[in-house]
């Protein structure tokens, strides 16, 4: 059994995360998914999640290409969760393209997948922040 394995914060899931997952998924036959913890996004990502983790992890575990949900609470837990799972292949969005190599080195192949260019967690709140904006101003 071939194992993928991808990590991400998944908030306010869209149809770029359901892709990211799906060609993930068809690089092997088993997909793990580490899912950033909101301690983890607070304290090493500055970042404030509208959903919480159990939420996103709920949400993860409903997706037909998702097998097995497990938290990421640490940049460096990488490497041991390659050997813990058996990973065979690491995906990650070519965003990311290059940083995370250093992987190779523990026998598991590195993918940076191509993101869905017209949407990201980040243009949806930028979108709704600009319609907010304008309802507000046309009141």
């Amino acid at each position: 059994m071939k194992r993928v394995i991808t990590y991400g914060t998944f908030d306010m899931l869209h149809y770029g995360h359901i892709n990211l997952l799906c060609r993930a998924k068809a690089l092997g036959d088993y997909l793990i998914v580490a899912l950033s913890t909101d301690e983890f996004n607070l304290k090493s990502k500055n970042k404030k999640c509208y959903f919480s983790y159990e939420k996103r992890k709920h949400l993860l575990e409903a997706i037909r290409y998702v097998d097995l949900v497990i938290p990421e609470t640490s940049w460096d837990q990488k490497r041991n969760d390659i050997h813990l799972y058996h990973i065979d292949t690491f995906v990650i969005g070519d965003d990311w393209k290059g940083k995370f190599d250093f992987l190779k080195e523990e026998g598991c192949d590195v993918v940076y997948l191509e993101r869905t260019p017209e949407i990201s967690t980040t243009k949806i709140k930028n979108d709704m922040l600009k319609f907010y904006h304008n309802e507000n101003q046309s009141k």
